[in-house]
């Protein structure tokens, strides 16, 4: 997704590499920095306890349907296991006890002064999102680590809190909403939004500040002015419109890597893990309509298509039943090919009969009792499960790119079945 979803370490899930949205998870189809199978956020890491919460806050009854907050992240030494080699230096060098100390210092100065927000994010923030100078938008189901998102949406405008993740400490202040770019589809934006899911595909432009957003920025966009952006997407947006698929202007322009080079549709719906304003315009716009919005990622050029043909190799008829699981447990083995993969060299490389011929393969398998960890380990190719064999809870709202949900959720016990997502095929058991 672009990243149509959150800067990983803030995300619980998937980073839908769109950004797009999602999400996606795509960011955008958010999409998604971004691993590109469903991603859950790593296991707590057991640290000496600092109880730094703003209790008073988080105890409050009254919830908003959606804040604009902007935040510091500190982190110390202890937490490298949930960064994955990409703990900041300067938290590599600090204890749980100075990270304390540095949180409560900031969140006096921001007390004090809520604008200092601005220069505290420059020189402390350990989210590289954070210091784009756009805020998060933040709603009940969006893809943020459930911390983040209680505190956030409990907080006054101008208030400030602090949350402890398995990040670090989280030094927020709520914003007012930035003022809606003009250049925005505003009457698209304006309609009641429909129920979904809808799949739209998109065209992701950024600039330099919200390249520092992504992890693994387009060239293109770093090197790009926010008027430059405004310029190309107003051309884009034409071109979308009297075209009636993307994929071409996709290949061409799109910085999203979750669907520039396949041309994948986004399936978006009111519950997806992609960015608020991505789904906000997807679920307004008319079957063949094009439209502009702008997400914490940059520029998405948006059109609604017609649902995909459904791949002959998932598993239709679990797809087709009703869910019947809130929850389940589940392992699966994402395997791609030269027209969809998630940037693994053997996806890559792989056709599609010599993908045919590995899902039966490895479905044969399964289906006769062998372990699916050792296959993980050989076979899958989502960074975030394959060596560990970890398994991903799913539940409705889950921060997992949409198919992958719903054929988790309507596998039986140690069922396996076969989706399609825009990063290749999951082989998915349902483990508990």
């Amino acid at each position: 997704m672009t990243r149509i979803v959150p800067w990983p370490w803030l995300v619980i899930a998937l980073l839908v590499a769109c950004g797009s949205p999602g999400t996606p998870a795509p960011a955008v189809p958010v999409p998604a920095a971004e691993p590109p199978a469903p991603e859950p956020a790593p296991e707590p890491v057991v640290v000496e306890d600092r109880d730094l919460d703003s209790k008073d806050i988080l105890a409050r009854s009254e919830v908003a349907p959606l804040a604009q907050v902007e935040h510091v992240l500190i982190g110390w030494r202890d937490l490298a296991p949930a960064y994955h080699g990409q703990l900041d230096p300067r938290a590599a060098n600090r204890s749980n006890a100075e990270a304390a100390a540095l949180a409560q210092s900031i969140a006096a100065k921001i007390a004090a002064d809520p604008g200092a927000i601005t220069l505290a994010m420059q020189e402390h923030s350990e989210d590289p999102g954070s210091l784009t100078g756009e805020p998060y938008e933040v709603t009940p189901d969006a893809p943020f680590v459930p911390e983040f998102t209680r505190l956030a949406l409990r907080l006054h405008e101008g208030e400030v809190g602090i949350v402890r993740t398995q990040f670090g400490y989280h030094v927020m202040v709520r914003v007012p909403p930035p003022p809606p770019d003009p250049l925005a589809s505003a009457e698209i934006l304006k309609r009641p939004a429909l129920a979904g899911p809808v799949h739209v595909q998109h065209v992701l432009i950024g600039w330099t500040e919200t390249a520092k957003r992504s992890g693994d920025a387009d060239p293109r966009a770093l090197a790009r002015s926010k008027a430059d952006a405004d310029q190309l997407v107003t051309e884009l947006l034409g071109k979308a419109r009297r075209t009636g698929n993307l994929a071409k202007l996709m290949k061409q322009y799109s910085e999203d890597p979750g669907s520039k080079d396949s041309g994948t549709p986004y399936e978006v719906s009111d519950d997806a893990a992609l960015v608020e304003p991505f789904k906000r315009l997807a679920l307004r716009l008319k079957l063949g309509e094009a439209g502009l919005v702008r997400s914490p990622f940059g520029w998405h050029v948006m059109k609604r298509v017609a649902p995909p043909p459904p791949d002959a190799l998932e598993s239709a008829a679990i797809l087709k039943r009703a869910t019947e699981h809130d929850m389940t447990k589940v392992k699966h083995i994402l395997l791609g090919w030269s027209e969809l993969n998630a940037g693994d060299e053997r996806g890559k490389a792989r056709n599609r009969k010599a993908l045919e011929q590995l899902v039966r393969a490895t479905l044969t398998k399964l289906k006769r009792g062998e372990p699916i960890e050792p296959l993980m380990a050989e076979l899958s190719e989502d960074p975030g499960s394959a060596a560990s064999g970890i398994s991903y809870t799913v539940t409705p709202d889950a921060g997992l790119v949409a198919p992958f949900k719903k054929l988790a959720l309507r596998l039986e016990l140690h069922e396996v079945g076969v989706v399609k997502t825009q990063y290749g095929l999951h082989i998915i058991q349902r483990v508990e």
